[in-house]
């Protein structure tokens, strides 16, 4: 198998599916996946190389399902390469309305589900002395912002499980691209969890006025065959991490004015 192969999940729609259709256009032998296999079937066939590209369904929320899933995945084309960990769930609500249960959701699938199958694919890159791990966190896994207390709670957790990660595994060869984006033009606002899980249903105003999906997709290429160890994709809202990072009182300032649902 002379292709790279990367494996994408959440593949189905948004960042996952022009990520899909760009490594596709690249020459990459691709695995995709998401909980809904007509549209993985959909975005196979809308590749540039449909004949290297493997639908495989997978959900998030069943991590003990990951070590026959990548199984599954290896079997393909024989190796994993790249994986890029895009699949997730975004969430629209207060604290004090959000029900606990919505809480462990976000967990169970944004944290737990990505753990799950980063450790099941782990031995694969041990045992072949290479590979990449590439995770689409947020801007708010570097900051926190009103109405996404846990899903910015889970993407902090993915900065802090693949930081440690990315050291423990150095002497093997495996590379961590951590990648936040901002406000992108997809689906993410509408399907988000409100406070009784239930979706919101409707696009916030700062994610219509997005950067494009293809837009964001080549910056994560770019980023990921440059081996970059952190990267922010969007518009003038990456600007908050260095205001975060450098001027944290002013950054609270602004936040607790700011218009941000």
């Amino acid at each position: 198998m002379n292709h790279p192969v990367i494996w994408i999940t959440g593949a189905s729609s948004g960042i996952g599916e022009a990520a899909a259709r760009k490594f596709s256009a690249e020459g990459y032998a691709l695995v995709i996946s998401s909980r809904n296999e007509k549209e993985l079937n959909r975005v196979a066939e809308s590749c540039t190389n449909p004949d290297l590209v493997r639908v495989l369904p997978l959900d998030l929320s069943d991590s003990d399902s990951m070590e026959s899933k990548v199984k599954d995945a290896i079997g393909f084309f024989g190796k994993i390469d790249i994986m890029l960990h895009n699949g997730g769930i975004s969430q629209r609500s207060l604290i004090q309305e959000t029900q606990l249960e919505v809480d462990r959701k976000l967990m169970e699938v944004n944290y737990f589900g990505t753990v799950a199958l980063t450790k099941a694919l782990l031995p694969h890159f041990i045992t072949r002395k290479t590979g990449q791990f590439a995770v689409i966190t947020s801007l708010v896994g570097k900051f926190a912002s009103p109405y996404r207390s846990s899903y910015a709670a889970s993407k902090h957790a993915l900065h802090g499980f693949f930081d440690t990660l990315r050291a423990e595994h150095h002497r093997d060869h495996i590379l961590v691209t951590m990648i936040c984006p901002g406000f992108i033009r997809t689906q993410v606002s509408i399907n988000a969890l409100t406070g009784d899980g239930k979706p919101l249903g409707q696009m916030d105003d700062a994610q219509a006025k997005g950067m494009s999906p293809e837009a964001c997709a080549e910056e994560i290429f770019q980023a990921i065959v440059r081996k970059k160890q952190e990267v922010y994709i969007g518009g003038k809202e990456t600007y908050a991490v260095y205001l975060k990072r450098f001027f944290p009182s002013l950054f609270s300032k602004i936040l607790t004015k700011a218009n941000v649902r």
